[in-house]
């Protein structure tokens, strides 16, 4: 799974690393420990309603998929399995058509009892990940619109399969345009991105890897999230 995540980007570097048009999330700030429930910057494309041109842009979702057909949840939804996404009432909406991508340096795992665990910091060779994710949108009480977001997942491998069963879906630039696509996928559609999410994230697995990490990570409400030293190997 992935339960806690770091962005050390601002908002220009996202936009010229994924080469979007412009962002609405001028807000954001580096974190070096993103929980559930948080908001996030992600990447998606649309198009725009003016012009029908098709428009990349970084905006800003909670990472907790709250569909609008989603009256409560009891716990935060904000991991999509990669073997039920395309099946899942929850999931399968999204993924035929609103795909993105959630930036990440890399992410948190833990072994070990329960309060006792290490924490394990997992990143890539050199810049920003991107991992597959689906969002949605839903009108709140107040009349404003919430975009929430999810992280596919995936069996680990490599070096993230030594610390954890599970790892986000990992995509190479070259499958950005495909995957971020609004076009909406039918069946067959999906089943053949579901085979190019299996391939890619293959390769970036093997990119991955890991060292200990100070135990104060664990506690996220005990730190200050914008502290790059969260992510400092353990001596």
């Amino acid at each position: 799974m992935c339960g806690r995540f770091t962005n050390s980007a601002s908002q220009d570097e996202l936009i010229r690393d994924f080469i979007a048009d412009g962002g609405s999330y001028d807000d954001w700030e580096a974190q070096y420990s993103i929980a559930p429930t948080e908001v996030v910057p992600i990447v998606r494309e649309r198009h725009s309603r003016e012009s029908g041109e098709l428009n990349r842009s970084v905006d800003a979702a909670v990472w907790d998929f709250h569909p609008a057909f989603l009256r409560e949840s009891k716990r935060p939804q904000f991991n999509a399995r990669i073997e039920t996404v395309t099946t899942s009432g929850l999931w399968k909406g999204a993924f035929a058509s609103s795909r993105c991508l959630v930036p990440m340096d890399g992410y948190f795992e833990w072994t070990g009892e329960a309060g006792h665990k290490d924490a394990h910091y997992l990143h890539g060779q050199s810049g920003l990940l991107a991992a597959a994710g689906i969002y949605t949108a839903r009108k709140l009480e107040d009349g404003e619109w919430q975009v929430s977001t999810a992280i596919i997942t995936r069996p680990a491998r490599d070096a993230s399969g030594e610390v954890h069963d599970r790892m986000p879906v990992f995509l190479e630039r070259a499958t950005w345009d495909e995957y971020l696509s609004p076009e909406k996928l039918d069946d067959a559609g999906k089943d053949a991105m579901i085979d190019v999410l299996t391939t890619e994230s293959e390769r970036v697995a093997s990119t991955i890897t890991t060292y200990q990490v100070d135990r104060r990570v664990n506690n996220s409400r005990g730190i200050d999230p914008h502290d790059p030293t969260l992510i400092d190997p353990l001596d």
